[in-house]
């Protein structure tokens, strides 16, 4: 599948490229994201010339699509849909994130999964998208609930990283959802 570029008020969004690269070693010095992701810690500019280079891999596959986040034209974080899935009763992904540093708490977040989510729906037909999180990740929770992602519960030890297995929170969202934002337990 041919990588595809989505724009919002504030944002562009497209796959990274090795013009990215030192941009996105830059962002995953900072160690909320390898707290709370899956990114190698510590963090080298081989492993983001490597992250780039799988996900135009994945986009050619049309297994996951990865999109860097630009405001101004400065990496300001990655989204994408993961670990996607085409069973016969629909296709189903994960939503997944991070933020720079200096870009959290602007909005860009939920601006950018917005348009993720939406072309996720119609472009890839998916009848279901799910945002997991190691528990904890408050950030991540409150920009899911945002989004009108309904909370699931809790994974035991259902998360792998480096770091080893952690307990995870689960939520979901389908294309028929009222995205109104509604309580969550853990918030």
């Amino acid at each position: 599948m041919e990588s595809v570029a989505l724009t919002t008020p504030r944002l562009v969004l497209h796959a990274p490229t090795e013009a990215d690269i030192d941009a996105i070693t830059k962002a995953c010095q900072d160690p909320e994201i390898p707290r709370w992701t899956t990114v190698p810690s510590p963090y080298t500019r081989e492993d983001a010339a490597q992250f780039v280079r799988l996900s135009a891999a994945q986009w050619d596959a049309g297994s996951e699509v990865v999109w860097g986040m630009y405001a101004d034209g400065e990496l300001v974080g990655m989204i994408g849909l993961h670990n996607m899935t085409d069973h016969f009763t629909g296709a189903t992904a994960e939503l997944g994130y991070w933020v720079t540093a200096g870009a959290r708490g602007r909005g860009y977040l939920t601006e950018a999964a917005a348009a993720v989510i939406d072309w996720g729906f119609v472009g890839l037909r998916l009848v279901r998208i799910r945002w997991q999180a190691v528990a904890g990740n408050i950030p991540s929770a409150r920009a899911a609930r945002a989004l009108g992602f309904r909370y699931e519960g809790l994974q035991r030890q259902a998360l792998t990283s480096p770091r080893g297995r952690d307990d995870g929170w689960t939520a979901s969202l389908l294309p028929g959802d009222d995205r109104t934002p509604v309580d969550w337990p853990i918030l």
